[in-house]
């Protein structure tokens, strides 16, 4: 049997037995790979454009429409998913689709 040096000093994982391959990614450590950002489109940031776009029947969907969008490109920026262009519609659509709302509040009940 073959007997291995004593592993320098330090937290080292132990060799591998004699004949055997290494673990893809090397051993501990990222080993140059790193995952993939994830599929698809933000579910937040559809949501905000959906809410946005109902905003423009019923007042209270333009604002939930701003929150989810907000929110939508917060998670889109730390997690590298899809969406950032939905959910900057969203809270354009939703803001747009409020300050209508007020103008023609005032404009329905000025009279």
């Amino acid at each position: 049997m073959t007997e291995y040096p004593p592993p320098p000093p330090g937290n080292y994982p132990p060799p591998p037995p004699p004949g055997s391959y290494p673990p893809p990614g090397g051993y501990g450590g990222y080993g140059g790979y790193e995952p993939a950002p994830p599929q698809g489109n933000n579910n937040l940031a559809v949501a905000s454009l959906v809410c946005s776009v109902i905003g423009l029947f019923c007042g209270i969907g333009a604002i939930v429409g701003i929150v989810l969008g907000i929110v939508a490109m917060n998670q889109i920026k730390k997690t590298g998913q899809a969406g950032h262009g939905l959910a900057l519609a969203g809270v354009i659509v939703g803001a747009a689709s409020l300050v209508l709302s007020f103008i023609g509040y005032f404009v329905f009940f000025s009279n």
